[in-house]
């Protein structure tokens, strides 16, 4: 009895370590895993912008029917993310029918109306079915929310924008980005394999706080 007491004892205390050392692994593994939540791009490394922050960038369409159920998760990613750290949005002319947005989106920066009707357009056109195929038919929502029509059409049919389209296009080339929505951090990593949208979001503010705590040890 005393032998089996003294095994039993043993079988506890070896219980007890094996379970303290995954514990302690568990607390100093990363959450995701590069080539299944993320993967790095081959460099050399582009951001989107150049303002010297690290960035955040998703890879969207008002086109895309799971941007617009992103859109609110993108929101509040966007607001968790500490100084240092910058939100950008990148439109995807993936197709003909996609190009109108993407010049839309180009115009409404310009116009400095972002903030106030992204979230809008996507609840137009997806929840609302506002009618919003043509850039005629987006100069009609932008008025509609206070735009200049005529300004919209002019910004959205300038040969910057043209210019834009290409650059934007050929970025998101470079970044392996094939689908929407996506997201770049750094120009470094894209999210890759994520089961949810929250995932995403998740996935995103990892790799971008990650970058920061780098960026900032370098200082």
């Amino acid at each position: 009895m005393k032998h089996l007491a003294r095994l039993r004892t043993f079988s506890l205390f070896a219980g007890l370590l094996l379970a303290t050392a995954c514990t302690a692994r568990s607390g100093t593994a990363p959450p995701y895993t590069e080539g299944d939540q993320y993967v790095t791009l081959p460099g050399p490394h582009q951001r989107y912008s150049n303002q010297g922050k690290v960035e955040v960038a998703e890879v969207f369409s008002y086109g895309c029917i799971h941007c617009a159920e992103f859109a609110p998760i993108a929101e509040k990613l966007k607001e968790s993310l500490p100084p240092g750290v910058k939100f950008e949005l990148v439109p995807a002319p993936f197709s003909a029918e996609w190009l109108p947005f993407a010049r839309a989106y180009y115009a409404a920066d310009k116009l400095g109306v972002v903030d106030r009707t992204h979230l809008q357009l996507f609840v137009a056109k997806f929840a609302q079915h506002y009618p919003m195929n043509s850039l005629d038919d987006l100069a009609d929502f932008y008025a509609s929310m206070g735009v200049n029509r005529a300004e919209f059409m002019r910004l959205a049919t300038s040969d910057a924008a043209t210019a834009k389209l290409k650059a934007d296009l050929a970025l998101i080339q470079k970044w392996g980005v094939d689908g929407t929505p996506s997201i770049v951090v750094d120009g470094k990593y894209r999210v890759a394999h994520v089961k949810t949208l929250d995932e995403l979001s998740a996935v995103a503010q990892w790799l971008a706080k990650r970058e920061l705590d780098a960026a900032n040890k370098h200082k």
